[in-house]
């Protein structure tokens, strides 16, 4: 099926090409998500005349996930979970449990944004984690995990 972009994809196109994916991708995940529309004649040329709106309101995206990713490259976060005298956790530290710290600290971030290269934190330590707020913008942030005795 062929798409027109309607925002950055990673590993598709930028905002504006018109791109051919499988079916499927296109039906449930780029265009029900607003990120692309099937590419008939009709599209075409209607997004030929929102073009300067939609590169104006990509712009103004980038630009304040890119003033939020200042402020949060670098940060230290620190979550306490159940831990046992070993320093192995009760269970782990996943990217719901960082989102959620995020969110409480003033930075809107969802889950998916959270980027865990190494999988789940199971040890007290200090680790490394990506977040992706645009696709163009992702920033590091430090994770300390404390351990709390039961």
């Amino acid at each position: 099926m062929q798409i027109i972009l309607l925002d950055k994809v990673v590993n598709l196109g930028n905002l504006g090409e018109i791109v051919r994916v499988k079916d499927g991708y296109a039906r449930n995940f780029l265009i029900p998500t607003g990120r692309a529309r099937r590419a008939t004649e009709s599209a075409k040329q209607e997004f030929e005349v929102r073009r300067a709106e939609l590169e104006k309101a990509a712009a103004a995206t980038l630009a304040a996930c890119q003033a939020i990713g200042e402020k949060l490259a670098g940060s230290t976060f620190k979550l306490t979970q159940k831990a046992g005298v070993d320093g192995r956790l009760f269970g782990s530290v996943t990217n719901a449990d960082i989102a959620e710290e995020l969110t409480k600290s003033g930075y809107k971030v969802a889950k998916a944004q959270v980027r865990m290269p190494n999988g789940p934190i199971k040890v007290v330590s200090d680790s490394t984690v990506s977040i992706a707020l645009h696709t163009d913008v992702v920033v590091d942030v430090t994770v300390s995990v404390y351990g709390e005795t039961a």
